[in-house]
């Protein structure tokens, strides 16, 4: 193969790739649920904002790999109580708010029943960042800090569903199963189910 008719391959390859491609962005709404051993805490509403990349192996199926941002978590109010020389006081309550914020990498195969709409499922690499748990009022007993043993990447499995609107616009829905732990270690498992529904908008390939 002389070196013009490899240019023209290599064009022509890169050509087929750009276009069957697509990038965009997306954002929206997150909502996930926290819990320790046999402990649930209250949902945690957050947001999400990230880029995406689809490459379609065929006319009704594609693959789709993103970068998102999000903060994933779970808030309990607890009863604040102290030790004193007159015994146990009550002190009011006390919020204990776990966030974990995470850069999360989901990688889906999409399928199109019916343009404009498709089903996905896949699975969410979360990368922790700073996991901490926060204590309003914090006190001596209650200090806010680093969560001990979360582990630095997690895994979520996720089915899920876009719709295509106009202007290359689409608003897409997903539930990710909390089906493996968080942590690392502790005598607790420590597990994470969330929920996201969002916009996001495709640029003309």
């Amino acid at each position: 193969m002389t070196k013009k008719h490899l240019l023209l391959l290599l064009t022509f390859s890169a050509y087929f790739i750009s276009a069957q491609t697509v990038f965009g962005v997306k954002g929206g709404y997150n909502l996930s649920s926290f819990s320790a051993g046999n402990i649930s805490y209250k949902d945690k509403s957050y947001f999400y904002i990230g880029g995406l990349a689809e490459h379609y192996l065929q006319s009704k199926i594609s693959i789709q790999g993103e970068i998102v941002y999000t903060e994933l978590g779970g808030h309990e109010t607890l009863p604040g109580v102290a030790l004193t020389n007159n015994g146990i006081v009550e002190l009011g309550p006390k919020k204990m708010d776990y966030k974990f914020p995470q850069i999360q990498v989901p990688v889906s195969v999409k399928y199109y029943l019916i343009q404009p709409f498709s089903v996905s499922a896949g699975i969410n690499f979360g990368f922790n960042l700073s996991p901490e748990v926060q204590f309003t009022p914090e006190d001596l007993l209650s200090k806010n800090g680093k969560v001990e043993n979360i582990s630095t990447l997690n895994l979520f499995p996720f089915l899920g569903a876009e719709y295509q609107l106009k202007n290359r616009l689409f608003l897409d829905t997903r539930y990710h199963f909390n089906f493996f732990k968080i942590n690392n270690a502790g005598i607790m498992d420590m597990k994470i189910g969330f929920f996201q529904i969002g916009l996001g908008y495709r640029f003309k390939s």
